[in-house]
């Protein structure tokens, strides 16, 4: 499809349908649209739905008449083409301009309206907001194909009916059953994914990884083609890149400019831990480096998370996605259920109780994700044992050989931490498949979960062992100097290097056949390239890094400098990526990174866990002084307490029993006993009024006596 630039508003009369070439004969135009101000003489290809093989031809004429068809009559009131061939296994979906402008206010989003302000968009109110008369301008790539999604999902059925085509068993379609999911479980849809615009995309990737300059990056081009979360991604990406510098400088700055003594201070912290107790003030540990980048890795940290919040609102305030609406979710392609009707919406979808799940969660999850870790355990226990083999044997010979050995144990056990953490995140995802989640933000929030567990005991136990409970700062930092070099080399090749291999060999073909023929095959080539991962494991990567940084760079004060060289290399690695060697991915509109922003806060929380603000020594002497100004004050209040009870204390405690007495009694006098009961009744509650004087007061026995007396007179105006 060729655009034409005097053709591009969607007001403009047809003049023609799209560029997709005709092998058979029969109708390949798009379907038309049923209102006047959408027509228009380009009409933008969107997504592509790939159909089963030789699916039936009557099917795939209902599937396309289906999503022409307005909302109000269970269609998704969209453009459909059959492809290049009426008879293929491809439809291209497109949005006319009502459609979009309607789901726009669906979804919250806001506009620049005549103002120049961001305000939520009206379908009523479209004269406020001129761009809205060009959708090329008024809504980014990202969001007209995320809008094609969602109108597809929320097509149903108004009434029982038959698919054509298909057999009696799959092709029963019932009242207000999802059309979509339906055709998914019956195999008729293979996958639904955008489509790039190859224009676009070989611009931006110039904008982008092709550029020399290593500042900036294309944020809201980055946005408006491959929508919020990899924007969001990348510029929390380069946000954090560049603000590992200020550490970078100092780390080095403290291994070159302070003497060796202060620079490490291994032995002194080191007698001082296994010593233990509380320093006097001359026995105190001067300022060393450990101090100095521990104090400023905590306010760092801070000051970091911080700064990325207000950047990030800023981002969503410009990107429009600040005030979105809340919808309730639909059911996720992977659930799986009996047929029923949702007690919530009425509409007729896949059930599964809830108890299934949790049955599921709590004897096969939990069990699974314990074997893991108890794996992560098993390989600490050899990293330790292969350790004291290689220390024992450098001490008994000394030789270059057994030098370089040293380092054996903790490379050989990164290596397995990283094998185990592959399977166990393939692992992991099919678990939550298993667990059958309706929701996607609920299965993304659980397979988070289990990640995120292991991830960190996985990565962080040894270094936690190791510091906390052997206290031994050169093999901490061994440790951690061989985590960085190892995960950077490893990183570098799965980034950079495999990435470039598979496109320069594996895609070579793919793209000399778009080159011959682009309009014919640019299709074909985009089905056959692999979908998008996600950025799962990019998060994951950063998380790591960001524990790395902030719990242990006091220990490694080049952790900064060696993770700023590592991700200036990441950027163009991932965008490279994600631009060549993926099939695009659909973008839903996010206001910030979603759960991974509250991850990093809680590492953060977790930073001022481990690094107090005060040591034990002086928490120590602080509790104490806090404890002897409380006895002081008790002591003194007691005093004062003892000297008020006589003269305050005792004439309430009296005057509330005597009021207590006599409801008593007038209850008595209301019940109509006879004499002998009422007798009985009086000396219980008489008493256990003057038991009660006593225990409360401590009286002497003369205030005894006057108590009697007074019930005894309060006892005579009732009886």
């Amino acid at each position: 499809m060729d655009k034409d630039p005097q053709t591009s508003s969607c007001r403009e009369p047809v003049a023609g349908a799209g560029a997709f070439t005709v092998k058979e004969a029969g109708p390949v135009s798009w379907t038309p649209s049923r209102c006047s101000c959408c027509v228009s003489g380009y009409v933008e290809p969107l997504v592509l739905i790939q159909l089963a093989e030789q699916v039936d031809p009557a099917t795939k004429q209902w599937i396309m008449k289906v999503m022409a068809a307005p909302e109000s009559l269970g269609g998704a009131g969209l453009l459909a083409h059959p492809g290049e061939d009426v008879d293929g296994d491809v439809i291209v979906v497109s949005a006319p301009r009502c459609t979009l402008l309607r789901a726009t206010e669906e979804l919250g989003l806001c506009k620049l309206d005549k103002d120049g302000n961001m305000s939520a968009f009206s379908n009523q109110d479209t004269e406020n907001f001129p761009s809205s008369e060009n959708m090329q301008e008024f809504l980014t790539l990202a969001e007209k194909q995320f809008i094609v999604k969602h109108q597809l999902e929320t097509m149903r059925a108004k009434k029982d009916q038959r698919i054509p085509g298909l057999t009696q068993a799959k092709g029963v379609l019932r009242s207000r059953q999802g059309i979509l999911q339906k055709l998914e479980r019956a195999g008729v849809i293979r996958q639904v994914f955008p489509l790039h615009d190859q224009k676009r995309l070989t611009a931006l990737g110039k904008e982008w990884y092709s550029k020399k300059s290593l500042w900036g990056q294309p944020l809201d081009s980055i946005q408006d083609y491959f929508g919020g979360p990899v924007a969001f991604y990348f510029s929390f990406l380069d946000f954090y890149t560049w603000a590992l510098v200020p550490p970078a400088v100092l780390g080095v700055l403290l291994l070159m400019l302070l003497p060796p003594g202060a620079a490490s201070g291994d032995q002194e912290i080191q007698k001082m831990v296994v010593a233990g107790g509380v320093p006097d003030e001359e026995d105190s540990p001067s300022v060393s480096a450990h101090m100095v980048q521990a104090v400023f890795s905590m306010l760092w940290s801070t000051i970091f998370m911080e700064l990325w919040k207000r950047r990030s609102s800023s981002l969503s305030y410009h990107w429009g996605t600040f005030n979105l609406t809340e919808r309730f979710a639909e059911p996720r392609p992977g659930f799986r259920g009996e047929l029923g009707v949702n007690p919530i919406t009425g509409r007729l979808e896949p059930l599964f109780p809830e108890w299934k799940r949790q049955l599921r969660m709590g004897l096969g999850s939990v069990p699974v994700v314990g074997l893991f870790l108890g794996l992560v355990v098993l390989g600490m226990v050899g990293f330790y044992h292969g350790e004291a083999m290689v220390k024992n044997l450098h001490q008994s010979s000394g030789t270059l050989l057994t030098t370089v050995l040293l380092y054996l144990p903790s490379m050989l056990h990164i290596l397995y931490t990283n094998m185990l953490s592959t399977l166990y995140q393939r692992v992991a995802l099919s678990l939550t498949e298993w667990e059958n989640h309706r929701e996607e933000s609920s299965f993304q929030n659980h397979h988070t979960t289990k990640v995120l567990v292991f991830t960190f005991f996985n990565c962080f136990a040894v270094l936690f062992h190791i510091a906390f409970f052997k206290q031994d700062l050169p093999l901490l930092r061994k440790r951690l100097s061989s985590l960085l070099i190892v995960n950077q080399l490893v990183n570098q090749c799965s980034e950079v290097m495999i990435p470039f291999i598979v496109d320069r060999f594996y895609n070579s073909q793919d793209r000399d056949l778009m080159e011959d023929d682009p309009e014919a095959d640019s299709l074909r080539a985009q089905i056959s390239v692999p979908a998008f991962p996600g950025l799962f494991s990019e998060y994951i990567e950063l998380l790591v890094q960001f524990g790395y940084l902030s719990l242990f760079s006091c220990i490694y004060p080049l952790t900064a400098l060696l993770l700023l060289i590592n991700n200036i290399t990441e950027i163009r690695g991932d965008a490279y990526k994600i631009c060549r060697l993926f099939r695009k991915p659909f973008s839903p509109p996010v206001s910030n990174m979603g759960v991974w922003q509250h991850v990093l806060i809680l590492v953060k929380m977790i930073l001022a866990f481990m690094i107090p603000d005060e040591p034990d020594w002086v928490r120590i002497k602080r509790e104490q002084i806090e404890f002897n100004s409380m006895q002081a004050l008790s002591q003194q209040v007691g005093r004062h307490t003892s000297l008020l009870r006589p003269v305050l204390i005792k004439p309430i405690i009296i005057h509330m029993l005597l009021v207590f007495y006599s409801e008593k009694l007038r209850l008595l006098q209301e019940l109509n006993l006879d004499e002998k009961e009422a007798t009985a009744e009086l000396n219980l509650t008489s008493r256990g009024t003057v038991f009660l004087f006593l225990v409360q007061t401590n009286a002497s026995f003369q205030e005894h006596q006057q108590l009697r007396i007074t019930l005894g007179s309060v006892c005579a105006i009732y009886f």
